[in-house]
């Protein structure tokens, strides 16, 4: 179910040649199953800070989201919500009531990322961490703005990351003994955040795939075997392949059995190897 809200409010900012100040109108989606007739989008009172979703009184409530009006001349739009590994990265240059600009530059800590231009937007369509910092445009307004140069105040993006490194883990022991049932486990876990994300996983024994992308976490070695001793590790990735990671490896040693004759009273002695 979508509800939508139209929210219109007038900005009260720096007025060039005494024109009025102009509203601006902003659409809020509240999207996902409702279970009661009485729903929508609002400005809503303080609920926390917790990663899920609210309820009270019945009532349940989506995360909430930042919005941040600015009056100046030039503004940086990032994302409204926390941005992730892999996800598509899009910053907007905006000039004031949307006059035309020029020569725009964006900048990451300082620095340009790439040369001036006409384009107000730029993305990333994969980013990573290393993608984090503070990012600022530039641009000249073209008439009927001011002709000069503006600059915009920075905006911090913080990108998370999405999921840690695998851990390989074999129960009940890296050595299992031959014929017994040992289970590898590639663990890892999702922000509440991304919760509904799918993860696939896959498992090598040195540079060979013991089994191909799955959605379950664990590989099951019913009976170990001497050939199944060797170096283990496993990879976690997106549906999508835009984010994954490998686990370190893993030393499984399947402990035979042997027998000698003659031990005490000259029954069998059984020892491993």
């Amino acid at each position: 179910m979508k509800v939508e809200a139209r929210k219109e409010e007038t900005l009260v900012g720096k007025i060039v040649q005494d024109e009025e100040p102009t509203a601006s109108s902003e659409t809020l989606q509240c999207e996902g199953p409702v279970s009661t007739w009485d729903s929508g989008c609002r400005p809503g009172d303080d609920l926390g800070s917790r990663e899920v979703d609210y309820q009270a009184r019945g009532y349940t409530f989506s995360r909430p989201i930042r919005l941040v009006v600015s009056y100046d001349w030039l503004v940086l739009q990032g994302p409204a919500a926390p941005i992730f590994e892999g996800d598509h990265l899009v910053l907007r240059c905006q000039a004031w009531r949307g006059w035309p600009l020029a020569q725009v530059t964006f900048y990451r800590d300082g620095s340009a990322l790439g040369a001036p231009g006409p384009d107000r937007e730029f993305s990333i369509a994969m980013v990573r961490e290393a993608d984090s910092g503070h990012y600022h445009c530039s641009a000249i307004f073209r008439s009927p703005g001011p002709g000069r140069p503006e600059t915009t105040s920075s905006v911090a993006v913080t990108v998370q990351e999405l999921f840690p490194a695998p851990v390989l883990r074999a129960t009940p022991s890296p050595e299992p003994q031959e014929g017994s049932a040992v289970t590898l486990s590639c663990q890892t876990k999702l922000p509440p955040q991304r919760s509904a994300t799918r993860l696939l996983f896959s498992f090598y024994k040195g540079g060979r795939a013991v089994r191909g992308p799955g959605l379950s976490p664990e590989l099951q070695v019913p009976a170990a075997a001497e050939a199944h001793s060797g170096s283990y590790w496993c990879e976690a990735a997106t549906e999508d392949n835009h984010v994954w990671k490998r686990s370190p490896r893993l030393e499984i040693r399947v402990q035979g059995e042997w027998r000698v004759e003659g031990g005490a009273g000259g029954g069998p002695l059984r020892g491993s190897v």
